[in-house]
């Protein structure tokens, strides 16, 4: 019962920070239709920033704060520098830009930063919780990464469903003729699409920097895995990422409690491959009419 209990806390803190990285992929995809493959890099500069401004002295929040500032200004120099030119070209070109990118951002990180190991602070505790007499897998920055992405879910949901400005964006990544017919600033939303969903990616690397060690690559296994949690849920639902994430982090989870940890990278192909022969769209998908 022990083990059990172990293996699904360790699994939902695991699968919050898959899903904050599946919602900021989740976030480009329907702001630009375009899935950012540069992501985890621009997050693991903006931790950091943040890892910088910490090591001078400052408090955690303050390197929070300019971590997330960072990743929005990023973010919108990234689309207007990089994205831009290709923009109304086909899309693979965007995508192969982002993994160009991708290794661009690597390589300037180890030149500036290096490349050995330094650690990164929690805002708290990374000791086990203690229920009654019985310590659980369970800390005090798990719960607050839990809580973080379910902010964020909260906010996109928000965002896409109930503002002008969500509709704006979704307008611009569907139909950028129709959209600039109607009056929309095409060009503004796509920029502010790459902005909020670096800012998000930005907090995705915080959480996974928060209490461990970080260097230039280690944010990659996480676009792996963020990238199956997003295909899981549905690239299209900010719901369906929190949710295919806290599966994906049960999942695997319990295969490296009970089967091996070597064994999850092969579990984490087996679940994508299933969700592309059964559900392409994911679980979350849907093919209802949208209004512009």
């Amino acid at each position: 019962m022990q083990q059990l209990l172990t293996t699904a806390l360790g699994g939902l803190t695991l699968g919050a920070v898959y899903a904050a990285f599946a919602l900021a992929l989740c976030l480009i995809w329907r702001s630009t239709r375009i899935v950012n493959f540069a992501q985890a890099p621009m997050a693991m500069i903006t931790t950091y920033i943040a890892l910088v401004i910490i090591d001078a002295g400052h408090s955690y929040w303050t390197g929070f704060a300019a971590a997330l500032v960072s990743g929005l200004l990023l973010g919108a120099v990234v689309e207007r520098v990089v994205v831009r030119p290709v923009e109304g070209k086909a899309e693979i070109n965007a995508v192969i830009l982002t993994l160009g990118l991708f290794i661009l951002i690597h390589a300037v990180a180890g030149i500036v930063f290096g490349s050995r190991y330094r650690s990164f602070p929690a805002p708290f505790g990374v000791r086990g919780l203690t229920v009654g007499d019985t310590p659980v897998a369970l800390t005090g920055f798990g719960v607050f990464t839990v809580l973080a992405v379910m902010v964020v879910m909260g906010l996109l949901v928000l965002l896409f469903r109930y503002t002008e400005v969500g509709l704006m964006m979704r307008a611009a990544a569907f139909n950028q003729e129709v959209a600039r017919v109607l009056g929309v600033k095409v060009g503004r939303m796509l920029t502010l699409g790459w902005a909020l969903a670096a800012l998000v990616g930005s907090l995705s690397g915080l959480l996974i920097a928060g209490g461990s060690l970080v260097h230039p690559a280690y944010m990659d296994s996480v676009v792996v895995y963020g990238f199956v949690a997003a295909v899981l849920g549905g690239l299209d639902s900010p719901v369906g990422s929190v949710i295919g994430g806290m599966l994906l982090g049960l999942s695997l989870s319990a295969v490296s409690g009970y089967l091996g940890s070597e064994l999850v990278p092969l579990a984490a192909l087996v679940i994508l491959m299933a969700v592309l022969l059964l559900r392409p769209g994911g679980l979350f998908s849907h093919h209802a009419e949208r209004r512009v």
